[in-house]
């Protein structure tokens, strides 16, 4: 089989996350041991940056400095959340054609495996050779086919610390408090908030994911319960979250207010943890109750970081490169894990099975009351977040008795 000669082009699509340059970075270090190989341009904000023909030439970037980016947080070439259509991926197969690109990489979510689908279904009906490859990359951990996707991992590290945190301060001064996670449809990262627990008593007591249905009543049961029992409350909880109708929660205070793809407006905004706080101050009559919404936060905080989830970032764009090169192939990247305890291996699956669909919990991570998770999903998801967490520590010392308050 003659090889295929041309230019790389890599480009990143959708939220950022902390590792999201390591699958970047492997592309570009990967692709330059290839002789057929003639140069490898980034897109600089995404299939935007191909249709303007916003480019840089990675060919000449110091291996130094990439490995230094790699190393940084946050999408380097810039993204988008422009969702192309048919006549959008013609433009940037136009582009891709008058610039002889003959590998197209593109690191994204379902959203973006998609466009990969669309663009390379247009180069077979043009005759026009072309390996398009999609690399995994969501903190929301929602692409079918994978185990895990980077990105999550480290979403994961600075969700759990971030609630071993509130936990911290809300035991002090005792409380309700409520924190928004991402995620629309998949709960994996509102789950990790449980990761850091390590007292009987510790936060978050409740956790609310979109894979079951959000019941005001329930809730404010639960929250009633374990006020009770402990004083205080801690509470993770979906962006994501629904009614028995479907309806998002956050619609009881928003309008249908929508994003680039057409999806209604989750994260950004502070609402749907004012409406909880609300709802729970109304029908409970506890007055300290607090909320926050992590928003970006979660999706590339400096210095907090899976080591397992970089290498496996970068691992996938290596991967991705080999596939195209060696075996002259599409598709998409997937993270397997063989083994009962933990390893990782990849394969190439059909653009197809990756494009437009979403993954969920399974129902064995949730537990039957719908309000928390079980130990499978802690089997699960403990060893993505690579090296151990550190630990809140409770003072030992004995009570002095009491001499006027017996």
């Amino acid at each position: 089989m003659s090889r295929l000669v041309g230019k790389v082009l890599v480009a990143q699509g959708g939220g950022p996350t902390p590792v999201i340059n390591q699958s970047i970075v492997g592309v570009a270090l990967e692709a330059r041991k290839f002789s057929q190989v003639t140069s490898i341009y980034g897109a600089v904000h995404g299939v935007r940056g191909i249709i303007e023909e916003n480019f840089v030439d990675l060919t000449r970037e110091t291996t130094h400095n990439l490995q230094q980016v790699a190393d940084t947080p946050s999408s380097g070439l810039l993204s988008t959340r422009d969702k192309p259509d048919e006549e959008y991926c013609a433009r940037m197969f136009k582009v891709m054609q008058a610039h002889d690109i003959r590998y197209f990489f593109y690191v994204g979510g379902n959203d973006s495996s998609d466009t990969v689908r669309i663009v390379n279904e247009q180069a077979k009906a043009a005759n026009y050779e072309l390996r398009a490859i999609h690399i995994p990359k969501t903190i929301d951990n929602d692409l079918m086919e994978n185990d895990h996707c980077p990105g999550f991992g480290s979403a994961a590290c600075y969700v759990a610390q971030a609630f071993m945190g509130v936990n911290l301060d809300n035991r002090a001064l005792q409380g309700v408090y409520v924190g928004v996670v991402m995620g629309r449809h998949a709960g994996f990262l509102t789950a990790s908030s449980s990761l850091a627990r390590k007292y009987v008593d510790d936060g978050p007591h409740l956790i609310y994911v979109p894979e079951r249905h959000f019941i005001v009543e329930n809730f404010l049961a639960d929250v009633d319960r374990v006020y009770k029992k402990h004083g205080l409350c801690t509470i993770a909880v979906s962006e994501g979250i629904s009614d028995a109708d479907g309806v998002p929660m956050i619609s009881r205070l928003m309008g249908e207010e929508r994003d680039s793809h057409g999806n209604l407006q989750l994260s950004g905004t502070g609402a749907l943890g004012d409406l909880l706080v609300q709802e729970i101050k109304k029908g409970l009559g506890i007055k300290r109750v607090r909320s926050d919404t992590f928003g970006y936060l979660q999706r590339c905080f400096m210095g907090v970081r899976s080591e397992r989830d970089a290498h496996e970032a970068r691992e996938v764009g290596e991967k991705a490169v080999q596939y195209a090169m060696w075996d002259n192939v599409d598709g998409s990247v997937v993270i397997r894990r063989p083994v009962l305890n933990y390893s990782v291996d990849y394969e190439l699956v059909p653009l197809e099975a990756v494009a437009g669909k979403t993954r969920h919990m399974p129902d064995d991570f949730i537990n039957a009351e719908g309000n928390g998770v079980t130990e499978a999903f802690h089997h699960y998801c403990r060893p993505l977040l690579g090296s151990a967490l550190p630990e809140s520590h409770r003072l030992r010392a004995p009570s002095v008795p009491k001499i006027l308050h017996k």
